[in-house]
């Protein structure tokens, strides 16, 4: 026997769509599916126009804040910028009138005090000699009563040239005893009759008496006028000393102001820089 050969034909079924069929669907011609598609799609669609919408606004408002943050930085910069400007001109004008004035006041103000001084020296100087002629002519008058004498011009004699030299207080007290030996109204006064008591017991006793007191006298006007002249020295010191430290203080002041202010305008400096 002769085997049977049956050939085989494979059969595939092939599940792809065609190309026509990947584009259609079932429900193409299903009216109530189209219309929950078309609803879908609607509603999609508005959803992404709403969400764009509030994207948009959101945005500007991000956009607006950002705006005026930045705005209200660069103000605030500015702002800080110009006060430290016009504090650092502030301190550098402080401090350049400052320096003048501390310089003005450390040089002018020991000059005028020197000034001040010399005037309270001459006034001292003055008020000794004023007080030296006060005591040579209350002096002269106490010799013998010689005050009495009316006519005598005790200003014109006794000057500031003349109160504590002795000789010339001699001079003025023998003119006036040698008026005692002249007629007139001088010849009954206390002084006339001292020495002519004392002329009475030795012939120049009355001159050599009034003489010696007169050199006396002008001893006394001179140690007066030195003691008041001292008193007014010491009292001018004080003042002067009391001047030259209120001086001093005050240009300590100064500078420790402009100190201050120095420190002030390097600080601005250094944070303008560091911005």
């Amino acid at each position: 026997n002769k085997p049977s050969i049956t050939p085989h034909t494979p059969t595939n079924t092939s599940r792809v769509l065609s190309e026509c069929d990947t584009h259609t669907s079932i429900y193409d011609d299903d009216t109530e599916m189209k219309s929950v598609k078309e609803h879908f799609d609607r509603q999609t669609s508005q959803r992404f126009e709403e969400y764009e919408e509030r994207m948009i606004k959101t945005r500007r408002k991000c956009k607006e804040k950002c705006d005026k943050d930045i705005q209200q930085i660069i103000l605030k910069d500015k702002m800080d910028k110009s006060l430290a400007e016009k504090v650092e001109i502030g301190c550098l004008r402080c401090g350049c009138g400052l320096g003048g004035v501390a310089a003005s006041v450390g040089i002018i103000g020991p000059i005028a005090v020197k000034e001040l001084t010399k005037s309270t020296t001459a006034a001292a100087v003055q008020k000794g000699i004023d007080a030296g002629i006060a005591k040579a002519i209350d002096g002269l008058g106490n010799i013998a009563g010689l005050s009495n004498f009316s006519l005598i011009n005790w200003h014109g004699m006794v000057t500031p040239t003349t109160y504590y030299k002795p000789m010339k207080l001699i001079s003025i007290v023998s003119k006036e005893y040698y008026k005692c030996t002249e007629p007139g109204n001088t010849i009954d006064t206390l002084f006339c009759q001292a020495t002519k008591a004392w002329d009475a017991q030795r012939s120049t006793l009355g001159l050599e008496t009034v003489s010696k007191q007169a050199a006396e006298v002008a001893g006394a006007a001179g140690r007066a006028a030195k003691a008041a002249e001292e008193a007014e020295m010491v009292l001018a010191n004080a003042e002067s000393s009391h001047l030259y430290s209120a001086i001093g203080y005050s240009v300590l002041a100064i500078l420790i102001i402009l100190l201050v202010m120095i420190i002030i305008y390097l600080i601005l400096r250094y944070r303008i820089g560091s911005r």
